[in-house]
């Protein structure tokens, strides 16, 4: 990954790389010179709205079924405190960290575009509270993805102004104290600020974004674990020829086919067509045609992130010209779509990896010994691994179910079609994990099946060494299983692959193609 030194923000440019260097690895982030002037011009149309009691959505009206409702002049910040109170009422495990870091750094990047009618002040307090490591616990369920994140995104907000509860050098206090603790005055909101605040998709775009980066991340781990499965079951090669795949011609197959042969280049463990057999099953002999498609359907997620990410979700919505439009910019369907789309692609990896593990371990699907395990009988070896395995993978197709075709109406029938776009982003990040960890599995038994050939003299390929290296680093060959705890093991793998160490030693002699 690029390393960065800072992240301007501009509204306009910001990478789904920027967005993992200052949400997973504290990057500091910055606003542009030319968003301060935008941010300060969009408030002077607020304040005079206000002082001339026009009537405005959410600035001078209730919000949803009450915007029927006229609000004073006098009453307009108490009107934005009350929503944020009353709005923060998620439940539900918090959400991790770097996804909280993300929310807070998309939201201030939207606000920076200045369509919003925010002050400066509120949001460099909201920047100050993500670069001095301020993170608001915000339960992750209780969202429709319509209006905006509402429930969770009023959470965010919570400690801004004194409330609520945050994390701060890894421990959870009153929002005050962790305000107080990080040297960062809580505000007051004004005109328009609670509504500005809440009204965005930034939860279900951090969750998904997030989502997405492991996924890419993966992809190329599944092209790894299938390489050294290919090699422990002395698979034919000549099913990545490039001729077979450029008449074909999808990008995700014809780079998943380079891959594998880069990966497994020097390799005396493959085999060419008919030499042992004149061809493979399909979870080997499909794996570009497999992965390559869920390679495009995550290409296909990351555009629609990144564009997202530089979007103004807001409404209403403060135009150059001083008008104030309220549409439906807050809506989460055009990315609902696109992450039940990454769920499945991200499912499907996990579901071939299921299957050549099945090939590794069954007896009757290959000569290696039964279980991968020296002792059969005395000892189960991976019998129960790929149990594991499976049950993981049959949890992600109840999970990939697609969460947009889905709408409970709301607010006395005011929201009648919502898209739940923040439960396709969950399900998606669940989804990844469970796919990490049937890869974790496959890779570790690849490992196993191909000490039981040490004894042949084969050689591995220039890439799939080094993930053999890196994975027997971390978890030996397994003699007996009596001494060990086989999810001990597992979590081991599982971990080279989530710190990044599997992917950067293999891409030190490969590159890999996305």
């Amino acid at each position: 990954m690029k390393e960065f030194k800072e992240v301007v923000l501009t509204g306009n440019d910001l990478t789904l790389e920027e967005l993992v260097a200052v949400t997973r690895h504290n990057v500091k982030a910055v606003l542009s010179e030319e968003t301060i002037k935008n941010i300060e011009d969009s408030r002077k149309i607020i304040d005079d709205i206000v002082e001339n009691e026009r009537v405005i959505y959410g600035v001078t009206t209730g919000f949803g079924e009450f915007s029927k409702v006229s609000i004073s002049k006098e009453d307009c910040k108490t009107l934005q405190e009350n929503l944020i109170r009353s709005h923060a009422c998620g439940y539900g495990d918090p959400l991790t960290t770097d996804i909280v870091r993300s929310i807070m750094l998309t939201r201030v990047n939207a606000l920076s575009k200045g369509y919003s009618g925010i002050r400066l002040m509120t949001v460099q307090t909201l920047l100050a509270m993500l670069n001095k490591g301020v993170h608001p616990i915000i339960p992750e369920k209780g969202s429709l993805g319509a209006s905006g994140d509402l429930a969770p995104l009023a959470h965010m907000v919570l400690p801004m102004l004194g409330l609520g509860e945050a994390e701060y050098q890894g421990t959870v206090m009153t929002g005050k104290e962790a305000m107080e603790k990080a040297g960062i005055p809580t505000i007051q909101l004004d005109a328009k600020e609670g509504l500005a605040l809440i009204n965005g998709t930034q939860v279900l775009t951090s969750v998904g974004a997030l989502a997405t980066y492991d996924a890419i991340e993966l992809l190329k781990v599944g092209d790894i674990a299938a390489a050294l499965s290919l090699e422990a079951l002395r698979g034919i090669t000549d099913a990545f020829d490039e001729r077979l795949h450029v008449i074909r011609n999808h990008h995700g197959q014809v780079v998943t086919a380079r891959n594998m042969l880069k990966l497994v280049e020097g390799s005396t463990y493959t085999t060419r067509q008919a030499e042992l057999r004149v061809q493979d099953a399909y979870s080997l002999r499909c794996v570009p045609q497999i992965h390559g498609a869920s390679k495009d359907t995550i290409s296909y997620v990351k555009s629609k992130v990144e564009i997202e990410l530089n979007s103004v979700t807001d409404n209403p919505i403060v135009t150059r010209e001083g008008d104030v439009i309220s549409g439906g910019n807050f809506h989460g369907e055009p990315m609902a779509q696109p992450f039940d789309f990454l769920g499945i692609g991200a499912a499907e990896i996990a579901n071939v990896s299921e299957r050549r593990l099945e090939r590794l371990i069954n007896p009757q699907l290959n000569d290696l010994p039964a279980f991968l395990t020296k002792h059969g009988g005395l000892n189960s070896g991976y019998m129960i691994t790929q149990y594991a395995a499976a049950a993981l993978v049959s949890e992600n197709k109840i999970l990939a179910h697609p969460a947009s075709v889905d709408s409970i109406p709301s607010s006395a029938n005011q929201e009648d079609l919502v898209s739940m776009g923040t439960i396709a982003a969950r399900t998606a990040r669940d989804i990844v994990s469970n796919a990490k960890r049937v890869l974790a599995t496959e890779l570790m038994a690849a490992c196993q099946a191909i000490d039981f050939r040490a004894d042949k003299g084969f050689k591995l390929g220039k890439g799939t060494q080094k993930a053999y290296d890196v994975i027997r680093e971390a978890s030996k060959f397994i003699e007996v299983d009596t001494d060990i705890q086989m999810y001990q093991e597992l979590n081991k793998v599982t971990e080279v692959i989530t710190n990044g160490k599997l992917l950067k030693a293999v891409e030190s002699a490969v590159e890999l193609e996305y």
